[in-house]
């Protein structure tokens, strides 16, 4: 049996590890990224030691009182150890796809330690049970994510990490005014106090500005796709393992663990993710960046989550905590293939590729399955998610909406195989290339895999997200 200690490492571990790995970059690079590596890969260890404790109806609590309301307390159910799971092993992937994809470039120990830094806010927040703390790890994730997709320090990288800045913590500025109603309303901070309590539309309106500005849904979606800019293992964080689903882990956490929701919202935000999916896929099915594309494609299939989650039912909420981590899994690979075939070709643009299978097998297979498991396509991980998203979405009596999502789920199919067919089928259009590093095709080799046996062995996490949802108690 672990303590609860066990939470504090998992957390403070990656934390710690971002203000060491700089002085070990100035000893050794190569003792740099395998500690970078390491203090990943024990958070993920750590997380993966809570989780008999969480599957045994006993949560880990770690917890401090301080005055005024707060309390410094980690509290490490299932539906938390399942969010850091799947980030910690997505992100150590990532970092592992690091080491041959930013060894020519400067910053590099900056980049390491921000990386870390965005790992351990990740976990910080998904473990937190006050409201202030998981606001202070929200913020720590969105200097992160500025800092590094301005890793170029370009002028329009500057530029488009500001963006990203201004429009993720504007969000998160409204959902603290959120935080500070419920105080007003409840006199406390403390989740685990909150268990059960309406909210007035007011603030739930507030905490959803910051939710879906960082999830990137419409209207506060543009600066995902400008992201673009950063380097691929930046862009898989962003999209696959860490930010994007810091938004809806935290519409979990509140609204289907804690807080009630009136009726309303059960329609209208199944109505903003319908409207997102859409024109998200509208814009990928147009668009000729290659990253960008897989970025309008996180913003549709991120609706797909949305949509799952307000279901109100067992399977499509299930379906949704499913779609969480089949989604980093696939889209994970996606964003390193792009960024293997952008360090092969030196463009994002796909209509200059063409024929790349005959030089790049490996990162044409690991594309391929994870596209097949974003799309839907059995036996794929991704297939199983959306099935039962769009089957809690039926059960709620939306066929209006299930519809829209279907639409979206075609769309899903076309883009990715138009850009599938385009860069890997036809004339060999740069004969010269080769395949990425061992490092960067190992990576883009076991996230496809993974996305397979995912689907295979379904029983294991639909177990999981199963067993997440009945310990809510509300089916």
């Amino acid at each position: 049996m672990v303590g609860p200690g066990i939470l504090l490492v998992c957390i403070f571990v990656p934390i710690v590890g971002a203000i060491i790995v700089p002085f070990l970059g100035k000893i050794n690079t190569g003792l740099r990224n395998i500690s970078a590596l390491v203090f990943v890969l024990i958070s993920f260890i750590s997380a993966a030691c809570a989780l008999p404790a969480a599957l045994n109806g006993t949560p880990l609590v770690s917890s401090l009182e301080l005055p005024l309301g707060f309390s410094f307390s980690y509290y490490g159910d299932a539906l938390a150890v399942f969010m850091a799971m799947t980030s910690s092993l997505v992100a150590a992937i990532i970092v592992f796809y690091s080491f041959g994809y930013i060894e020519k470039y400067p910053n590099q120990n900056e980049y390491y330690s921000m990386v870390l830094l965005f790992i351990g806010s990740m976990m910080g927040l998904v473990f937190s049970t006050n409201l202030i703390f998981i606001y202070t790890y929200w913020e720590i994730s969105a200097i992160c994510c500025w800092r590094l997709i301005g890793f170029y320090r370009k002028e329009d990288t500057v530029i488009k990490a500001n963006k990203a800045y201004l429009i993720t913590v504007g969000g998160a500025i409204f959902m603290l005014a959120g935080f500070i109603g419920i105080y007003i309303q409840t006199g406390t901070f403390d989740l685990l106090a909150l268990q059960g309590q309406g909210l007035d539309s007011w603030i739930v309106i507030l905490i959803l500005f910051g939710i879906l500005s960082k999830s990137a849904t419409l209207p506060f979606h543009s600066w995902l796709p400008d992201a673009g800019v950063a380097p691929s293992p930046v862009t898989s964080l962003l999209h696959a393992a860490v930010l994007v689903k810091i938004g809806v882990y935290v519409y979990a956490r509140l609204f289907l663990v804690n807080f009630h929701l009136d009726v309303v919202w059960s329609t209208a935000i199944p109505i903003i993710a319908a409207i997102s999916a859409i024109v998200a896929a509208g814009a990928a099915i147009v668009e000729n960046d290659i990253k960008r594309i897989i970025a309008y494609s996180t913003i549709s299939q991120l609706s797909f989550i949305f949509l799952g989650l307000s279901s109100g039912t067992m399977i499509g909420v299930a379906g949704g905590l499913l779609y969480i981590l089949m989604h980093s899994l696939a889209k994970g690979g996606l964003f390193l293939c792009a960024g293997i075939i952008e360090h092969s070709t030196h463009t994002k643009d796909i209509r200059q590729m063409s024929g790349l299978a005959k030089r790049l097998p490996v990162t044409c297979v690991a594309f391929a399955m994870c596209a097949f498991s974003v799309m839907g396509i059995p036996p794929f991980g991704g297939f199983f998610s959306k099935y039962m998203v769009i089957d809690g979405s039926l059960l709620s009596g939306q066929p209006w909406i299930t519809a829209v999502f279907i639409i979206g789920a075609v769309m899903t199919v076309i883009y990715l195989l138009r850009v599938f067919c385009k860069v890997f089928f036809g004339e060999l259009s740069h004969p010269d290339i080769k395949e990425g590093t061992w490092e960067m095709v190992t990576s883009v080799a076991i996230l496809g895999i993974m996305s397979l046996l995912a689907g295979i062995f379904i029983n294991i996490p639909s177990q999981l997200t199963t067993f997440i949802v009945e310990s809510l108690g509300r089916w």
